[in-house]
């Protein structure tokens, strides 16, 4: 695999069209398997995030991935004030684009373990449950570990 020539990489010989099917395929399937497993026990507790915010961050890393990996096929005329500043930056500050969109997807793997973390915390005990949470935390970010971070589990009374 390796370098096909110049500064182009392996990643760059993928189509963007198929990485976007990939991903929302991906929280397409965390959607549909929330509302299948809805009204559970405490133990499988699980709740997907909020489309816009969700769309936002997807919109976002895309966005980013599409300055990285393909930045020749960027129409920056079509892009108002966005298409002289993502130009701008991916002329002049290359090395730090990068470096922010490796460290967002660095946050991102982090949120997810954080969020297996809280999962045992908080007694949800279902494997499949927390891979949904770890998935949909790992695509989505804050958008969804709100919802984890937020959810109070009934502690049921000792007698």
């Amino acid at each position: 695999m390796g370098k096909a020539g110049g500064d182009e990489t392996y990643f760059q010989r993928s189509s963007p069209f198929w990485v976007t099917v990939i991903i929302l395929s991906f929280g397409y399937y965390t959607m549909v398997v929330a509302k299948s497993n809805a009204g559970g026990a405490a133990t499988s507790y699980f709740r997907t995030a909020k489309p816009l915010p969700s769309l936002v961050t997807v919109l976002g890393l895309g966005y980013f991935g599409w300055m990285i990996f393909w930045p020749e096929t960027i129409p920056y005329q079509s892009l108002g004030p966005l298409g002289p500043f993502t130009q701008y930056l991916l002329d002049h500050h290359h090395t730090l684009v990068h470096s922010w969109y490796w460290l967002a997807w660095l946050i991102h793997v982090g949120e997810s373990l954080y969020a297996i973390v809280l999962c045992k915390s908080k007694g949800i005990t279902n494997s499949w449950t927390q891979l949904l949470w770890f998935l949909q935390t790992f695509l989505f970010g804050m958008a969804s570990l709100y919802y984890l971070i937020d959810y109070r589990p009934r502690r049921q009374k000792q007698t």
